[in-house]
């Protein structure tokens, strides 16, 4: 792809967009047709009703395929949920959104063990490496092949959304599923062609995210404050999204920290170890 030097280039406003505010970028500042895309990227709930043709499905899983794996071991599996009857049962699980069952389709990532436990058992040798480690490098390909086909997905026009939702009921996905011992689902995603044009999820100041050779977080709440008065300033958060109101109430001006103390004060997905143990997914 041709790079092009930018004097007063759509990128700065994608970047103000993305953070809330101007972001001095300097010069030279160059941008591509990927770059712009990632800095615009959306999750997408509403979708049109036409299909994606199968040729592009089978184009964008080469595409996640081609994402980078830990020692290419390529420890991930894509389950393409294909049955009517199988994606709305999904669908209507506690906690999942309405417009899951409508996007027209619907992909589970797994983080995938079982498949190098049996290529060692076929060569005669014994696997020493079912560790929590080894499930943290075939999480992250798992995640990495995801975000590929996101990234591929956009660039042809379709929208999508990640659903973490599917780990709420784990052990019921993955019955439906029939997902065998050394697999767990880490994520759902919908895909299909967006029926807007979806908002921009204001992130955090890299002021907070990216640290220069030392983790230095002395400023964090000074930083935070500032950031949750600008992100409630340009969009904030809805009544119906302010977390657990049967506990702390609806409060007026929540802010994006007050909802994520909110969520991380209480506990998720309790009985995610124990699957994974029954998975034989070990955690030493």
């Amino acid at each position: 792809m041709t790079r092009k030097k930018l004097f007063n280039s759509s990128t700065d406003h994608l970047t103000a967009e993305r953070y809330g505010t101007a972001v001095p970028l300097g010069e030279p500042t160059f941008e591509t047709q990927v770059t712009c895309q990632l800095l615009n990227r959306r999750s997408h709930r509403d979708f049109r009703n036409d299909r994606v043709c199968e040729s592009t499905l089978t184009y964008l899983l080469a595409c996640a395929q081609s994402a980078p794996s830990k020692s290419d071991l390529q420890q991930y599996s894509i389950i393409v949920v294909e049955e009517k009857e199988l994606k709305a049962q999904i669908s209507q699980l506690p906690g999942m959104d309405d417009w899951v069952d409508k996007a027209p389709h619907l992909l589970v990532f797994c983080a995938d063990l079982r498949r190098g436990w049996r290529i060692t058992e076929s060569k005669g040798l014994v696997n020493e490496n079912n560790t929590l480690d080894m499930l943290v490098n075939a999480t992250g390909d798992a995640a990495i092949a995801m975000m590929s086909l996101i990234v591929a997905a956009e660039s042809l026009g379709l929208g999508c959304c990640p659903i973490s939702v599917v780990r709420n009921q784990i052990e019921q996905v993955s019955a439906w599923l029939k997902l065998p011992t050394g697999v767990y689902p880490f994520a759902g995603l919908g895909l299909g062609y967006p029926a807007d044009e979806g908002k921009t999820t204001i992130r955090l100041p890299q002021s907070v995210v990216v640290h220069r050779n030392h983790y230095d977080d002395s400023h964090l709440l000074e930083q935070l404050h500032t950031y949750d008065d600008t992100r409630h300033g340009l969009t904030p958060i809805p009544t119906e999204k302010q977390l657990h109101p049967e506990r702390y109430g609806i409060q007026p001006n929540l802010k994006w920290t007050d909802n994520v103390a909110r969520r991380l004060s209480v506990r998720e997905r309790r009985t995610f170890r124990a699957f994974l143990e029954q998975q034989n997914l070990a955690l030493e």
